[in-house]
């Protein structure tokens, strides 16, 4: 029996997170398809441009090279005969553009192997992928921007293995999620500035069959033997198929040499992470007993099937999911340099949905991220109302640091651990507990200890760490 298209249609139902974004679009099957033909078409038109292969020819394979005139599901279960869907794409596209001129079929794929053709394509959706990722990771960065500015001075606890240690303020740690976000943003435009290449090897990465046919169709460049010079004719080859695409040119053939990928994966790994550390600590910071955030709000968003009182923090969820996720399969594509001979028998095979998965998944992170970021409600007053919690306790480093060089630092530890305790016990505040301690008399007034206790006046260099990360990045 055969299944209807839309039982086969991966609508995004178990990936809530990238479902509906841009990305989604830019790495379906259709968008792949296209990104060969592309290859194919760009191939043909820089071998035109070097004389091996007629204008004409480079035309009707640029014009034929469209995704709409293949059978998208055909080439699909096709490919199992093959292992790859090049082979099935080729005698389509071979057969559309003998359709409009007989005498370029011939031309389609010259001298070339399936694993160019696909690995080009796949850079090709890589870096489509990867621009929307930065357009969406330049939202999140201008509005942590906005944030860290405006709650410069916002006080709120600091807390270290989930317990309040010592004050900060909330932009400290926006300039923090922001800076994670721009490091994430310079690894994907590095790759996009010279790390995906165009795929050039031929069959066992010699280029053999290139140059051959440029022998047999072409001027060039011959040498003393009368065969094309190999590298000039390979430098002009890959400078033009390079130029055509609008990749990079590799050193190497790299059809086992997977250095792209692998850098595609780490790169979006850590994108992934550095959108998750914002979400995380959003989940936290909206704790129904914390509440100093909340995620911006939309009809019938954070709703539960069984408590209508809740509010979730779906989106930290989903930008958190995706951070689980991407590492892992990041693993398998990493793995995948371990390739046997000049061409993988299934490991190539394993990278294609890993790599799709990655791509997709980091750009509905980072598309999940922005509305996040951007409609991000900061509750200073319940920082400042949480603050109180210890009753002061939450600058007791500050206070040890004052008092042990007028008393001494072990009975500054002393005083302070017991005052502590009460404080706690009675819930008085600490610089009431500590205005009685007989040790103080005299070397610190009532006001003077009040003034110690107040959080608000504990903040270090969180304030001016906060203009420094805006200023180096140039905000």
């Amino acid at each position: 029996m055969t299944e209807q298209p839309d039982v086969l249609t991966d609508a995004g139902l178990l990936s809530p997170v990238r479902a509906g974004t841009p990305v989604e679009a830019a790495v379906c099957d259709r968008a792949w398809l296209q990104a060969m033909l592309d290859a194919e078409a760009a191939l043909a038109r820089a071998q035109a441009g070097l004389g091996t292969l007629p204008n004409a020819a480079a035309d009707a394979i640029t014009r034929a090279a469209r995704a709409d005139r293949l059978d998208l599901r055909a080439l699909a279960v096709e490919s199992r005969e093959t292992a790859n869907p090049v082979v099935g794409l080729v005698r389509a596209l071979s057969r559309a553009v003998a359709a409009d001129d007989p005498a370029a079929a011939e031309y389609v794929h010259r001298g070339s192997t399936s694993q160019d053709i696909f690995d080009t394509g796949a850079m090709l959706v890589a870096g489509r992928a990867l621009r929307i990722v930065r357009a969406d990771l330049t939202r999140v960065a201008t509005a942590l921007g906005e944030l860290a500015r405006r709650h410069r001075d916002t006080v709120m606890a600091g807390r270290t293995l989930a317990l309040h240690a010592v004050p900060t303020t909330f932009g400290l740690k926006a300039a923090g999620w922001r800076q994670l976000v721009l490091e994430a943003d310079a690894r994907l435009g590095r790759l996009l500035d010279h790390g995906l290449p165009v795929s050039l090897g031929g069959a066992a990465g010699t280029l053999a069959g290139y140059l051959e046919y440029a022998r047999i169709d072409g001027d060039g460049t011959a040498g003393t033997d009368g065969q094309p010079d190999p590298d000039d004719y390979l430098d002009r080859l890959l400078d033009a198929f390079a130029s055509e695409t609008g990749l990079a040119r590799p050193v190497l053939p790299w059809h086992v040499l997977r250095t792209p990928v692998a850098d595609l994966a780490a790169a979006l790994a850590f994108t992934t992470g550095a959108l998750a550390k914002m979400a995380v600590d959003v989940q936290t910071l909206s704790r129904t007993e914390v509440g100093e955030v909340a995620e911006p709000t939309a009809a019938g968003r954070g709703g539960s099937s069984a408590m209508p009182h809740k509010r979730n923090p779906v989106l930290a969820t989903l930008v958190r999911s995706a951070a689980l996720q991407v590492p892992v399969l990041a693993a398998g594509l990493t793995q995948c340099l371990v390739s046997e001979d000049e061409r993988s028998g299934g490991v190539w095979q394993a990278e294609w949905q890993l790599l799709r998965e990655c791509l997709r998944l980091a750009g509905g992170a980072a598309c999940t991220a922005a509305e996040l970021a951007e409609g991000l409600e900061v509750r200073p007053e319940r920082m400042r109302a949480n603050l109180e919690l210890t009753g002061g306790g939450i600058v007791s480093e500050r206070i040890a640091a004052v008092l042990a060089p007028r008393i001494g630092k072990a009975t500054a530890q002393r005083v302070l651990s017991e005052a502590s305790t009460v404080a706690a016990r009675t819930a008085r505040p600490l610089h009431d507990v500590l205005a009685g301690a007989p040790e103080l008399h005299g070397r610190l007034s009532a006001a003077e200890l009040a003034e110690l206790c107040d959080p608000a006046r504990y903040t270090g260099a969180a304030a001016a760490l906060a203009d420094r990360a805006l200023r180096q990045t140039g905000t």
